[in-house]
């Protein structure tokens, strides 16, 4: 196997480990019907989190060698669109998503009972745009790199 090759395949298992556990986090957090499930969920999505992050990072390192290490993709518009997608997603998934479940966080540990107030619920419906775009960014950045469209 060419060094091409190995990076092409860590390429893939990245988007599988950073992409596909990205989908799962929007449904474990989704499913708390309890403060107890709550706070669970939270302790799964920190380590489901940090194999997001690892895969994001190391997707992202491997497209970009791919690129120096054949600079015709700099030409092809979907590697560029692939990488202008990636780039546009960072601030919700870095920052807005973060935050969000930082509130619910915050809200979790202020609660006494084990009943999940309405506001729970309020902010995860807020992050659910957010959940979708990245979802909808993640098919097209799938579909870029097996299709080659254009």
């Amino acid at each position: 196997m060419s060094i091409y090759g190995f990076i092409v395949l860590i390429h893939i298992i990245s988007a599988v480990c950073g992409l596909g556990a990205a989908f799962a986090l929007p449904v474990l957090m989704k499913k708390p019907e309890t403060v107890t499930q709550a706070k669970f969920a939270f302790k799964v999505n920190a380590g489901i989190e940090k194999i997001v992050k690892i895969g994001s990072i190391t997707l992202l390192v491997t497209g970009l060698i791919l690129g120096a290490l054949n600079p015709s993709l700099f030409t092809q518009i979907w590697y560029i669109v692939s990488i202008v997608i990636f780039i546009m997603v960072q601030p919700v998934v870095a920052v807005i998503l973060p935050k969000k479940l930082a509130e619910l966080e915050k809200l979790l540990n202020s609660i006494k009972e084990d009943k999940l107030p309405d506001s729970y619920f309020q902010i995860s419906k807020q992050m659910a745009p957010y959940n979708g775009f990245t979802h909808l960014a993640a098919i097209v950045l799938i579909i870029l790199m097996v299709l080659k469209p254009f």
